[in-house]
């Protein structure tokens, strides 16, 4: 978090639970302006702004589940600099809203599920990939620290990754995937009644 907050980019690869959110959601309350978070999936968003309003951050997302009218006001709200997080689809990123963002007091870019760059990822999402031109654009009046977070990224994926988003220097983060907390466990039963009693 300290290195986010610092400026500097990042790669985070951590397991799913071990906290990746806040490797962007403190620095993103730190650095103040807003960060922009590229999220794939429409619910997770919901979860994780409900959770940052909850708190007291000043947190929204634009996707397709919002109306017209909600669309509105939060682009309304990131115009003023009333947004510290913006929670975004990569498929937003229209060169339209590109322009609009560049405009905008961008301080952080986060980029979660990031595997999703690569066409090695488990989860391969073409519309990623103009993720590192949306960077570069967004760098354009000064440089923009980003941080891209996945549960699981092989070294070829986390090249890739660097390599697509233009993150050269970013330091790596890389904890291992062992979750202490999840165990497996066997159990013998003697047919379905006893199945369905354990």
């Amino acid at each position: 978090m300290q290195h986010v907050a610092d400026g500097d980019d990042a790669l985070v690869v951590m397991p799913t639970g071990a906290g990746k959110s806040l490797c962007y959601q403190a620095p993103a309350l730190a650095r103040g302006g807003t960060t922009v978070v590229v999220s794939p999936l429409i619910a997770l968003m919901k979860d994780q702004v409900d959770a940052l309003v909850r708190k007291g951050a000043k947190a929204a997302f634009l996707n397709s589940s919002l109306s017209e009218e909600d669309r509105r006001e939060v682009t309304s709200r990131l115009l003023r600099g009333d947004l510290e997080l913006l929670y975004v689809a990569p498929e937003r990123f229209t060169p339209a809203f590109t322009r609009m963002l560049a405009g905008c007091d961008i301080r952080l870019f986060a980029i979660d599920e990031a595997h999703c760059l690569s066409q090695w990822g488990h989860d391969f999402r073409p519309d990623y990939l103009r993720l590192g031109q949306v960077r570069k654009e967004l760098s354009a009046r000064r440089p923009l620290p980003t941080v891209a977070l996945t549960a699981t990224a092989t070294p070829t994926v986390q090249d890739d990754i660097v390599r697509t988003l233009g993150l050269g220097d970013a330091r790596r983060f890389i904890r291992g995937f062992d979750r202490e907390n999840l165990r497996m466990e066997v159990i013998q039963v003697k047919g379905l009644a006893d199945k369905q009693e354990t």
